[in-house]
């Protein structure tokens, strides 16, 4: 996993993975198992989908990197406390899963909640494990 800065000032975490590397076949199966993590986590709330790559395809002015197969995202929410009305500026969370021919890759942004950067972290790692490590 690798952490770096989009456009300097945004903290992303990112993993590549060739689909060799994991027993997932697209990027929707990678989508349903964030749902399944989302579900099983005791804090987190699973929001919604969204397809990037079917809405930035039905753009008249959208632009997609020929290279990128689907784009999808999960949004869900690790909110435990709502002391200040700032806060609804970095919630919800997102992962977003790109498929390419030959790879995955999976990006976050980075959240002000160590607890939520190490389940994104752990859920998004657990994808170069075996089929069988990969909870169901």
């Amino acid at each position: 996993m690798k952490q770096s800065l989009l456009q300097e000032k945004y903290p992303v975490y990112s993993l590549e993975l060739l689909k060799p590397e994991t027993p997932m076949k697209d990027a929707g199966a990678i989508i349903e198992y964030l749902k399944g993590c989302i579900a099983r986590h005791k804090i987190a709330e699973f929001i919604s989908t969204f397809d990037h790559y079917a809405h930035t395809r039905a753009l008249e002015e959208g632009e997609i990197a020929d290279d990128i197969l689907a784009a999808k995202h999960v949004i869900f929410c690790f909110g435990t406390h709502l002391k200040d009305s700032h806060v609804m500026a970095v919630r919800p969370r997102s992962i977003g899963v790109v498929e390419k021919a030959d790879r995955f890759v999976i990006t976050f942004l980075e959240a002000p909640m160590p607890l939520a950067n190490s389940a994104m972290e752990g859920w998004v790692k657990a994808l170069a494990r075996s089929p069988e490590a990969i909870p169901a």
